[in-house]
């Protein structure tokens, strides 16, 4: 394998698994705090529309990671809500907020990029230079772009508030028994609804990188499943951030090494590409999910909180 190679290899690798590590950790964050967000699909679509929309109209890519991020509070705060203040069944809104992000991104972009899509194809006229395209003169890890940085330090910043402060322990509780975080002072609701929030901004920050960083352009559908993934993710780390990294590089990995050997001379069926990081995601659920050790699910996770229950 030569230099440039490894290079290109290394580099799509981050480009694939940030996406996934954002919205897995803001994933982690929602259900530590007893939310279980089935929607992070829909807010990734939400976030990569309206941030390649952004960035397409004004040429700023911070202006485009911000409304990627709004897009995708802003679907999380129906998620907030009717699950969180109403008690509506999580599972059963998380599924309408996925549909509604689908659609209304699919519907917008063919509003307004329709025209520019040839009348045979699918491919766009509108599109960004990947990452995988951009030539690097230093080592990979030193070449990436300033969004890539904030986001690994967003990562350790969520684990060090999540398990070393007070507001993180609060959030925990809330999570693994409500009723005592509600007798010791603590508000419940508040608690979830920022959770649900800060998921939802990561999540469209997600989408936002796939579309403009990863990919380099949007297409409807484009996440192909990650947001359901990102839960995974989530569910197998159980609070534990560095798992979270650990498992989206695998799955950027995974990604990448497909993507390489279908340009050698090793035949393997795109289908199998495809669902080869998903299967090596869930091969972990399956192999490690069980060992959690002291680490486990919240016992309140997806379960709507009434002051005055046990």
């Amino acid at each position: 394998m030569t230099e440039a190679v490894s290079t290109a290899f290394l580099l799509a690798v981050l480009a694939s698994a940030m996406p996934l590590l954002l919205a897995a950790a803001g994933e982690t964050i929602g259900e530590q705090s007893g939310v279980l967000n089935v929607g992070i699909e829909g807010m990734l679509l939400a976030g990569g529309y309206f941030g390649f929309a952004a960035t397409l109209s004004t040429g700023s890519f911070w202006l485009g990671f911000l409304c990627g991020g709004v897009a995708g509070m802003l679907l999380a705060s129906i998620m907030m809500v009717l699950s969180v203040w109403l008690g509506v069944n999580q599972i059963v809104v998380g599924i309408g907020i996925t549909l509604l992000g689908t659609g209304v991104s699919s519907m917008l972009y063919d509003w307004s990029f329709a025209d520019s899509r040839p009348r045979l194809g699918l491919a766009p006229v509108w599109s960004f230079s990947p990452l995988s395209e951009i030539p690097i003169t230093g080592p990979v890890l030193f070449a990436q772009p300033g969004m890539f940085y904030l986001a690994l330090l967003l990562v350790a910043l969520v684990s060090f508030w999540l398990h070393r402060t007070g507001p993180g322990l609060r959030l925990r509780a809330a999570g693994q028994k409500p009723s005592a975080l509600d007798a010791a002072g603590g508000n419940v609701m508040r608690t979830r609804s920022l959770a649900v929030l800060f998921g939802g901004a990561a999540a469209g920050l997600g989408g936002a990188y796939l579309a403009l960083l990863s990919a380099g352009t949007f297409t409807p559908g484009m996440t192909h499943g990650l947001g359901f993934l990102a839960i995974v993710v989530a569910m197998l780390a159980r609070g534990r951030m560095r798992w979270v990294v650990a498992i989206s590089l695998v799955y950027g990995a995974f990604v990448s090494l497909g993507t390489a050997l279908q340009l050698t001379s090793v035949s393997i069926p795109n289908d199998v590409v495809t669902m080869a990081p998903f299967v090596a995601v869930m091969l972990a659920l399956v192999l490690f999910g069980g060992a959690g050790g002291r680490s486990a699910l919240p016992p309140a996770l997806a379960t709507p909180y009434v002051r005055g229950t046990r």
